[in-house]
């Protein structure tokens, strides 16, 4: 009987790692391969969407990111127990590729791999490398990145597959757009699988204050965080704006699909979601992203004509209103949008990512 193949993927931290490791998992799957994911408890949160059949192990990790002195300087402990950890079960299970997806939490797993010298290789989500992916650029077999053109060390090659999204996202490939006009229409705002408080203090009165022609058709879905939820509901409702708010959709994909337009930070994720759906956006990127790295994940679409990017410091009230304005009151011009943004996007992501495991694996 033939030996299963292994594939054991490495991720945590967001969703912005998690949800590209989730698409390779379901297509490796599908494949008739065995999957296990190694994250920490953090990485553990966004394990929901993941399929059952996943094998799920927490390792320790840890960030020097946060906590006190006393919590920084035992981070090196910590990861070199997770790195322990990580070599013995693979030492035991000798999977036939290694992929980490970035975040603190691939140490363990792409470390080990480096010791025992198992095929391994990287996906950078971002169009500029991680810290940890950095570190690992030049140990691993292959670099593959999810955003062109990526900032790579000098001496590292990489190959553009584009970001997996996941299977909920494929199945609205190039929705249909219906452009804005003077019947309902829905904006979707996200901020990422974590929220933007900036989104939650700009976003609701920019859409207050257009003009009320179009204001009142607009629907919001509006993801905010906890601590920002009941404000912004009640900011809604006093504007009679009809607003579904949540800390957490489930539901994305349908909920862009159905969007006019969107607002969002430029995490990987985000960008990826909205270019191979196909809509017309308005991105901010996080200003405090290591190496600036959500502009870089804009500026496909944004060079493409399908993204109107507002840095932070110019992200208020005013501004906003008037980009809204523009997509909303050009039906013809948001259509454009909508085509540039599907000509930018890579629905065969996943696919070109599966292939590289192949044949990391048929190399061995």
């Amino acid at each position: 009987m033939t030996k299963q193949p292994l594939l054991v993927i490495a991720a945590g931290g967001t969703g912005g790692h998690m949800f590209p490791a989730q698409a390779l998992a379901e297509a490796m799957l599908a494949k008739g391969w065995r999957v296990k994911l190694s994250t920490d408890a953090r990485g553990a949160r966004y394990t929901g969407g993941f399929p059952h059949t996943v094998e799920i192990e927490q390792v320790p990790s840890a960030t020097f990111a946060r906590g006190g002195l006393l919590a920084k300087a035992m981070v090196p402990f910590r990861i070199l127990g997770g790195v322990l950890s990580a070599a013995a079960k693979l030492r035991r299970d000798r999977p036939d590729v290694v992929v980490g997806f970035g975040g603190y939490p691939t140490i363990p797993a792409v470390s080990a791999a480096i010791l025992l010298g198992l095929p391994r290789m990287i996906h950078e989500q971002n169009g500029v490398l991680g810290r940890v992916n950095e570190k690992f650029s030049k140990r691993v077999d292959y670099v593959a990145c999810g955003t062109w053109p990526t900032d790579l060390p000098e001496g590292v090659e990489a190959q553009f597959v584009g970001n997996p999204v996941r299977n909920s996202v494929l199945e609205r490939a190039g929705a249909g757009y219906i452009p804005p006009g003077d019947y309902p229409m829905s904006i979707l705002v996200m901020g990422g699988s974590q929220g933007a408080r900036i989104l939650s203090d700009v976003v609701p009165p920019a859409i207050d204050a257009l003009p009320s022609e179009i204001r009142r058709h607009i629907r919001v879905s509006h993801q905010a965080r906890g601590e920002d939820f009941e404000r912004v509901t009640k900011y809604y409702a006093d504007q009679g704006i009809s607003a579904d708010v949540q800390e957490f959709f489930s539901d994305i994909p349908e909920r862009m699909s159905e969007a006019q337009l969107v607002i969002s930070r430029s995490g990987a994720s985000s960008v990826a979601d909205i270019s191979v759906i196909g809509r017309p956006s308005i991105l901010v990127p996080f200003a405090a992203a290591t190496g600036d790295h959500q502009s870089a994940n804009a500026r496909g679409l944004a060079d493409a004509g399908a993204a109107i990017v507002i840095p932070e410091n110019l992200f208020e009230v005013d501004s906003l209103c008037e980009q809204i304005e523009i997509v909303l009151s050009n039906s013809d011009g948001a259509l454009q949008m909508s085509r540039a943004a599907m000509s930018v996007g890579k629905p065969d992501a996943t696919e070109n990512l599966v292939s590289l495991v192949e044949y990391l694996a048929s190399k061995e």
